[in-house]
């Protein structure tokens, strides 16, 4: 687990008086007088030094709101802050759900989303610099963070539809129809880092119209307007910021497909085109969203997809291909600083996981479950993988994911590639240890 080295660089001590005059500049009063009292904690003191240093983004969304700042410090009865706590799906959702109770509108929706998504943020960020929290749990926190994001959207986004198209309905069965919402990526595998985009696919289980307004229209048509509206709560910068950047190019037929499709057709083309990239992506697919019970045969058609009951030995020509093609973009832009693409990075760390699970998983079900970490474990449990090599990737994986996490926790920025500049250069040195 990285720390940051004892001695600060001349630079950063330099950048670090900058900042503390700076941020007393946007207290008042009685928040200069708060600070003070915090400043005479000599661990306080040191762990805001790694965080203000090691993301300007914290530093400047607590200049505009130091009441985020200083809720991070408040205790509960149990004598614990927010800072001692990890993050889960559950409190983030009962703390969101109290300040959706007065939201209107989508305006007002996307308003809220944004403020609650950026105060997160700076409780797991400063967990993660200052490694009161693992990597794991900081993937597992802003992943929990997206989840609870996008259901409070949909929750909102779809009876407000339903109230002006009515109830999309299932031509057969008569019943109502779930917004199915799949992650992919690091979503899906429980895996998101400090500045990820989300991936994700829509569908619904059947076709049909909406009942119960004057004008109906197709369930295809309710939910490409819903999918389009969760995109723009999601995505769209404001002046409050963003939720998660959505990224909708894994869905069939990517950017020139349509947004959602029902179970039907997404069956339709995952057994005449689906490819072997697909079964690759597909290896991290998760409902994070809708009804299970409608969801249940399309993710049981997206897992025969994806693992083959033979041994799919053909998965690793496609996967050298799509390896070769990865390499050749970094190579044409010039990204091998790239922590994720370059040579001995994340990817191919997920790539030697993921061949496994490519050609065993279909009689294997242990191996496909999606997490690097612990597949990583798994495979050498089985003798897949000589213990050794598992500890060396494993650590591996993990410093080049805190890398990837210092990076973009600097400036919110959905980066990979190490800087060029000598401060930012000296910046990371620093924090890694």
């Amino acid at each position: 687990m990285m720390k940051p080295a004892h001695t600060i660089p001349a630079a950063l001590q330099e950048e670090l008086a900058r900042l503390q005059v700076a941020f007393v500049a946007s207290l008042d009063a009685e928040q200069a007088a708060q600070f003070s009292a915090l400043q005479l904690d000599a661990a306080f003191m040191s762990e805001l030094t790694v965080v203000w240093l090691g993301s300007e983004f914290f530093f400047d969304e607590c200049c505009k709101k130091p009441q985020w700042f200083f809720a991070l410090f408040l205790q509960d009865a149990d004598g614990k802050s927010t800072l001692d706590r990890q993050p889960n799906a559950d409190a983030l959702r009962h703390s969101l759900s109290s300040t959706l109770e007065t939201v209107q509108s989508e305006t007002d929706l996307m308003r809220v989303l944004r403020e609650f998504r950026q105060q997160q943020m700076l409780c797991i960020i400063w967990r993660d610099l200052t490694r009161r929290a693992a990597t794991l749990e900081t993937t597992a926190a802003l992943t929990a963070l997206a989840d609870v994001c996008i259901g409070a959207a949909v929750d909102f986004l779809y009876p407000h539809l339903c109230a002006e198209w009515g109830t999309p309905i299932g031509v057969v069965s008569g019943e109502p129809q779930s917004f199915l919402v799949l992650g992919m990526g690091k979503l899906g595998a429980f895996e998101l880092n400090l500045s990820s985009d989300i991936d994700l696919i829509f569908s619904y289980d059947e076709s049909g119209e909406t009942q119960g307004k004057p004008r109906s229209i197709s369930n295809r048509d309710f939910f490409t307007k819903l999918g389009q509206k969760l995109i723009l709560v999601l995505d769209k910068k404001t002046v409050d910021g963003f939720v998660f950047r959505v990224d909708m190019r894994l869905r069939p037929y990517g950017d020139s497909g349509a947004l959602v499709l029902n179970y039907d057709a997404m069956e339709q083309y995952y057994q005449q085109q689906g490819r072997d990239w697909e079964r690759y992506a597909m290896i991290k697919a998760r409902l994070i969203g809708g009804d299970k019970k409608q969801a249940a045969p399309l993710l049981d058609m997206l897992r025969n997809f994806t693992f083959r009951r033979y041994l799919d030995f053909s998965s690793i020509d496609a996967l050298r291909d799509l390896k070769r093609q990865i390499e050749r973009e970094v190579d044409r832009k010039g990204m091998n600083d790239n922590v994720k693409l370059g040579k001995g990075g994340i990817r191919e760390i997920e790539f030697i996981v993921q061949l496994f699970q490519l050609i065993h998983g279909g009689r294997d079900k242990e191996l496909q479950p999606s997490p690097v970490m612990s597949m990583l474990t798994i495979l050498g449990a089985k003798n897949f993988l000589e213990e050794n090599d598992v500890c060396v990737l494993q650590e591996a994986y993990l410093f080049l994911r805190n890398v990837e996490h210092l990076l973009q926790a600097w400036r919110d920025e959905q980066t990979q590639m190490l800087p060029k500049e000598a401060l930012q250069q000296s910046r990371l040195a620093w924090l890694a240890g």
